[in-house]
């Protein structure tokens, strides 16, 4: 479970194999909460979070070499959704959750497997934290404490192909929302608020919900920002 201190982490294959991973880090996030995460890795590029290594793993030798690379491919696992059982096929949040396409056609976090892939950019890797090695990171998408059980460097010659097709995914590119009122965003730092209007510009909302009065809340850091939407702008209406 996320934020548990397990060392290790089964994941179930079928019919009966069964693969046991230990989990080498967990995210330090600000998102406490599943809700307003973005909905791939590098959306956001101002949000930062930590990659922090257990214990068996906090060796600065481990990292060795990585400075010399701009980006990481993170295996995490999904561990807010760990099921026995599981569906070929599901309801992806950007069709409005009324269409259904194969599992392995999307990105869903509800897999045979709850394993998933994010890559993001290295900011600073810090060998002298109290809490050993660790990889600050941007354009994160996970929760904080998520279980890591691999990161890889991002190789550009051979992991970005520019000519690929996206299937339904580019078809359901949405433009981002107008946000009114962020100075009501003020009370959190520069880099934190403006991380948080790009979250926000990105509509945090399932695609199937679109009622103009509903008030939403997202937990961000330690402030829940309250909000609603009314067509293409998002008004901000108060951050406690």
């Amino acid at each position: 479970m996320t934020g548990g201190r397990d060392k290790e982490f089964k994941v179930w294959q079928f019919p009966m194999q069964e693969i046991t991973f230990k989990i080498i880090a967990r995210i330090k996030s600000d998102f406490r909460e599943k809700f307003g995460i973005p909905r791939q890795s590098g959306l956001v590029q101002n949000l930062r979070a930590t990659i922090r290594f257990e214990p068996e793993f906090r060796n600065a030798d481990a990292l060795r070499g990585l400075e010399g690379f701009s980006h990481l491919w993170i295996m995490w696992i999904f561990s807010e959704n760990i099921r026995s059982t599981w569906s070929p096929t599901v309801r992806p949040p950007r069709l409005g959750g009324n269409k259904r396409l194969g599992v392995f056609a999307t990105r869903s976090s509800f897999r045979p497997n709850p394993v998933a892939l994010s890559c993001v950019k290295i900011e600073n890797i810090n060998l002298d934290s109290p809490e050993g090695p660790e990889i600050i990171v941007s354009g994160a998408d996970l929760m904080n404490g998520t279980p890591i059980i691999d990161i890889k460097p991002y190789l550009p010659y051979t992991d970005a192909h520019p000519e690929a097709f996206g299937g339904f995914a580019d078809a359901v590119r949405q433009n981002k929302l107008h946000i009114k009122n962020p100075d009501i965003l003020n009370k959190l730092n520069k880099e934190k608020s403006t991380a948080l209007i790009e979250v926000l510009e990105q509509d945090p909302r399932p695609a199937y919900q679109n009622d103009p009065e509903r008030v939403y809340g997202l937990s961000f850091a330690k402030y829940e920002v309250k909000f609603k939407v009314q067509g293409n702008e998002l008004e901000v209406l108060s951050v406690e």
